[in-house]
């Protein structure tokens, strides 16, 4: 056997189960918080499990301050907001609880209210993280409210960079929330399209990150069992939103999938980055519909493991046309558009999106090499629907 020279690591504590919200208080003890920064979306805040857990916060010991101003697709000025609520506060740690713009931006929130040099300035390849004053990142306790980007168990952000409107990954192992609560409470009455895109994210995370090249067998075998999951219990949420089950084990999936793709990612995150860049396009909606197109590209490199992963979910032709139909009729089922056109993605600049896309550090994962002649073929197939 060939020896590797790799470095594994996998999450934090998890606390998994209905009504786990209730473990908020003592999560945030537990990693050092007394005045904690509740970082969600707008759209949450006036929830009534949000109030519900302020309240529960204060009636513990805490000082919790609520900070709401994260958009869909969140940018720099949200982060740098954040840290100066955060600031004025006099906050200690943050909990984010929202969907993975939400966790993502506390988690940013939280490491740059520390930091002096500027928060872009970290992101990129190059171990440009290890600038970064590690003693100086505050605590995260996430608690996710939809079942996709597993945010919640990662130690990276993507938040975009307004001036040259490109999302920038932002890592680094302190950013790893200290306890994450996944509470499919939380998840109930998500729409179906949500549920849709959140639930396409997660596929595509298990997916990319099986297909990823380099040897992780831990992160591989995840991301199969994360794939059936998905096969499993996404359209039962996406028909029944109500459906416990259903939403827990899609929070599970969500998880692996961010776990996964230590392993990697490749050309779907890459080109779907600046697609919702540019084009502020739900992340997961966009991966969705991305995601046969970079499939069938990739087969020369990865039809002996689809073949194996399609032979182990039972489909009934294990073939990479099998899982490839499979896929699509999932998609179909979901209401996921078949194409970017359908997206509202419109048919231009294709050459700024597929530079943008083979400079994104996720293109490096891809099992076939990209460029950016590659990228925007893919970008003309997945516009036009016509490969498929």
């Amino acid at each position: 056997m060939r020896t590797f020279a790799t470095s594994w690591a996998f999450p934090t504590t998890v606390l998994f189960g209905v009504g786990g919200i209730a473990k908020a208080p003592r999560a945030c003890q537990g990693a050092g918080m007394s005045r904690p920064l509740v970082v969600t979306d707008r759209g949450l805040a006036d929830l009534p499990f949000v109030g519900t857990l302020m309240e529960a916060l204060a009636g513990a010991g805490l000082e919790p301050l609520l900070f709401a101003e994260v958009r869909s697709n969140p940018v720099g000025a949200n982060v740098e907001a954040g840290v100066a609520a955060f600031g004025e506060g006099r906050c200690d740690g943050v909990l984010a609880i929202g969907g993975g713009s939400a966790l993502d931006a506390g988690k940013a929130i939280a490491f740059q209210a520390g930091q002096t040099r500027p928060f872009f300035s970290f992101a990129g390849s190059g171990g440009r993280w290890r600038q970064a004053d590690a003693d100086a990142i505050r605590p995260v306790v996430a608690i996710p409210t939809t079942a996709g980007t597993g945010s919640e168990v990662s130690q990276g952000v993507v938040i975009t960079e307004e001036a040259g409107r490109s999302k920038q990954i932002v890592f680094h192992p302190s950013m790893m929330p200290k306890a994450a609560i996944l509470d499919a409470d939380l998840t109930i009455g998500l729409p179906p399209l949500l549920t849709a895109g959140t639930g396409m994210d997660a596929l595509a995370h298990c997916l990319e990150a099986y297909c990823a090249p380099g040897f992780h067998p831990m992160c591989e075998g995840i991301a199969v069992e994360g794939v059936r999951l998905v096969r499993e219990a996404l359209p039962r949420a996406h028909a029944d939103g109500a459906d416990r089950e259903a939403r827990s084990m899609m929070l599970a999936a969500s998880a692996m999938g961010a776990v996964a793709f230590q392993k990697g990612l490749g050309a779907v995150h890459s080109l779907s980055h600046p697609i919702g860049a540019v084009h502020d396009t739900h992340h997961g909606l966009t991966n969705g519909v991305l995601l046969p197109y970079v499939l069938a590209h990739n087969r020369p490199a990865i039809e002996e493991r689809i073949v194996r992963l399609a032979g182990w979910l039972g489909l009934p032709k294990a073939s990479f046309s099998g899982f490839l139909d499979w896929l699509l009729e999932l998609r179909a089922t979901l209401a996921v558009p078949h194409s970017l056109a359908a997206l509202g993605v419109p048919g231009q600049d294709f050459a700024g999106l597929a530079r943008m896309a083979a400079a994104d550090p996720t293109a490096a994962g891809n099992p076939l090499p990209v460029d950016e002649q590659s990228l925007r073929i893919l970008l003309e197939q997945a516009h036009d629907g016509t490969a498929f």
